[in-house]
C-alpha cells in the first residue's frame, strides 16, 4: 500500500500551527480535501481529529477516516487503530491502495520511524513561526535519505506544494 504523508509547513520549516487568530491557508485546506477524496481515506491523530471536529465536523463525506490512538478505543463514525501498521492494514482490508497520512507531528514521526511512508507532500505556507513542531528524523528508518522531487507547484495565496518520493522501504 502506498502511504503519502501530507503536511503544511511554514516558510522556516516548522509545522504550521493554526488557531482562530491564524487559520490555515484555504489553498492548503483545499488541497487536503482533494488529496483525501482521491485516496478515499485519511489517517489522523486523535488531537488533530478533535481539532477538525471543533472546526465544523467532517466535510469529507464517504472518505474512510482512521484515528491512530492508544488512549481512545472508540469514536463513532471512524475507525480507531492502536498503531500505524493497524491503520494501514485496516485500509488495505477495505480495498484501498493508497493511504493519506494527515496530522499531526507525532503521528508523522511514528510512521516515518517505522519506514511506512512512500511519498511526502509538503505545502509551504508564506508565514514564519518562532516555535513549532518538526519532523524528527534522528531515529528510525529515515535518519538520512536522498529523496526524489516528483512535483513542485504553486497552489495560490503564496502556498507552494513540494511532492517527494522517499527511497525504498
Amino acid at each position: 500500500m502506498k502511504t503519502i504523508l501530507w503536511a503544511t509547513l511554514t516558510a522556516n520549516g516548522n509545522y504550521a500551527q493554526s488557531s482562530p487568530e491564524h487559520p490555515p491557508k484555504m489553498e492548503a485546506l483545499g488541497d487536503f480535501a482533494t488529496q483525501a477524496k482521491a485516496a478515499g481515506n485519511f489517517i489522523v491523530g486523535r488531537r488533530t481529529f478533535e481539532g477538525m471536529q471543533a472546526s465544523g465536523g467532517n466535510p469529507f463525506g464517504e472518505v474512510d477516516i482512521v484515528i491512530v490512538s492508544q488512549s481512545v478505543k472508540d469514536i463513532p463514525g471512524v475507525k480507531v487503530a492502536g498503531s500505524p501498521q493497524e491503520a494501514l492494514s485496516y485500509l488495505q482490508g477495505k480495498g484501498h491502495t493508497t493511504a493519506l497520512l494527515s496530522g499531526g507531528a507525532d503521528l508523522h514521526n511514528a510512521f516515518l520511524g517505522q519506514g511506512l511512508v512512500d511519498e511526502v507532500i509538503f505545502n509551504v505556507a508564506p508565514v514564519m513561526e518562532g516555535k513549532g513542531l518538526n519532523l524528527l528524523l534522528d531515529t528510525g528508518h529515515y535518519q538520512y535519505q536522498d529523496v526524489q522531487l516528483l512535483d513542485c507547484k504553486p497552489l495560490g495565496g503564496g502556498v507552494i506544494q513540494l511532492r517527494y518520493a522517499l527511497g525504498q522501504k
